[in-house]
């Protein structure tokens, strides 16, 4: 069994030269938004779910970008209500969002 039941990895890479990327788009914020929606439903920690930053996914320019394992699958979000969407029906309801997926 995972440590884990759930991992999720918000790209939260900086490109050099103004180049596209999801730190760019708000992935930090984001981050820390969802870690914190996570531990307030009390969800966080061993044998359930965890937010971690990544450095680059190689998907910036489809971003910013989140992956969820150990499904594997990816996301693209533009706000917290993509966010509050994805925590709700993946991470606590195990039903993928379609409309976000890349």
């Amino acid at each position: 069994m995972s440590y884990f039941e759930k991992h999720v990895f918000f790209c939260v890479n900086e490109r050099e030269n103004g180049a596209t990327c999801c730190a760019g788009c708000g992935a930090n914020e984001m981050q820390a938004y969802a870690k914190e929606k996570i531990k307030a439903l009390k969800k966080s920690g061993p044998g359930k779910i965890r937010i971690n930053r990544a450095g680059c996914l190689d998907r910036c320019d489809d971003g910013p970008v989140m992956v969820i394992y150990p499904e594997a699958t990816w996301y693209r979000y533009v706000d917290q209500t993509d966010i509050d969407e994805i925590i709700n029906e993946h991470l606590i309801h195990n039903r993928p969002v379609e409309r976000l997926k890349i």
